[in-house]
C-alpha cells in the first residue's frame, strides 16, 4: 500500500475546507484541516506534513504571515496559497513570504492535485541537483553545464538559474514578472529584453532534443515543455 501524503490544509470556510479535505483523501492524501492560521501552525508542528495548502485570508493569522513563520524554520516544505486575489502584486507578495505556488478561487480539485504533485516533484529534484533529466539532456545545476550523450555545454550562472526555474515549473507557465524580479531584481524593459536573450541562448543549447521547447506565452511568461 502506498504511503499517504500528509497535507495541512488551512481554510476558514468550513464547507469548502471539508469538500477539499474529503476530495484529497480519496486521492492518496492524509489531510489535517485547520480553520485559522494559528490552528494550522499547531498542526504543522504536530503532524510534520509534506506540503501546506494555505488560504490567504484567514482569522487570527493570515496565510502570508503563517508562511513567513514556517519558512523561517523550514526552507524546503512546499507551500501553496489559495487566494481570491489575482493581481500581480498580491501574487508576488505571496512568493516573497515563502510561497511556491498559488491557485485562484474558484479552482478545480484536479488542478489542485496536479499543483501539489508538481510541488512535491520539485522538492525531489532539489535533492539531486547534479542529475536533472531534461529530455535527452542531463542538467548539472551545481557545476553549471548540460550534457548530451558525451558532449558537455557550459552554462553561465544566470542561464543555470533560469533553466532550473523553468524546469521546476515544467509544462506550466513561469510568470515573467516573478522571474524577472527574482533573478534580475526588477521587471523593467531592459531586464525584460535581457531575459529574452537568455531564453534564446537556452533554446540553442537544448536544440539537439527536438521534443524540448521553451514557449513564449505572450503576456504571461515562458513554458518549458518536454
Amino acid at each position: 500500500m502506498n504511503k499517504l501524503i500528509k497535507v495541512v490544509l488551512a481554510e476558514d470556510e468550513p464547507n469548502l475546507g471539508m469538500i477539499v479535505k474529503e476530495s484529497l483523501e480519496t486521492r492518496g492524501f492524509e489531510v489535517f484541516l485547520a480553520e485559522n492560521g494559528e490552528e494550522a501552525y499547531k498542526l504543522y508542528e504536530k503532524e510534520a506534513p509534506e506540503v501546506l495548502v494555505l488560504d490567504v485570508m484567514m482569522p487570527k493569522k493570515d496565510g502570508f504571515t503563517l508562511a513567513k513563520e514556517i519558512r523561517s524554520q523550514n526552507k524546503h516544505i512546499p507551500i501553496l496559497f489559495l487566494t481570491a486575489k489575482s493581481q500581480t502584486k498580491d501574487v508576488l507578495e505571496g512568493f516573497e513570504h515563502g510561497g511556491n505556488d498559488y491557485l485562484k478561487k474558484p479552482f478545480s480539485m484536479e488542478e489542485l492535485i496536479v499543483r501539489i504533485h508538481s510541488l512535491l516533484d520539485r522538492v525531489n529534484i532539489k535533492k539531486d541537483y547534479e542529475k536533472i533529466s531534461i529530455g535527452e539532456y542531463t542538467f548539472n545545476y551545481k557545476m553549471q553545464y548540460l550534457s548530451f550523450l558525451e558532449e558537455k555545454t557550459s552554462l553561465t550562472h544566470r542561464e543555470s538559474e533560469l533553466l532550473l526555474n523553468l524546469y521546476e515549473k515544467k509544462n506550466e507557465v513561469l510568470d515573467r514578472t516573478f522571474i524577472l524580479k527574482k533573478l534580475w531584481g526588477d521587471d523593467d524593459f531592459f531586464n525584460s529584453r535581457s531575459m529574452d536573450v537568455f531564453i534564446s541562448k537556452l533554446r540553442k543549447k537544448l536544440i539537439k532534443d527536438k521534443n524540448i521547447q521553451i514557449i513564449n506565452v505572450r503576456g504571461y511568461g515562458y513554458k518549458l515543455t518536454i
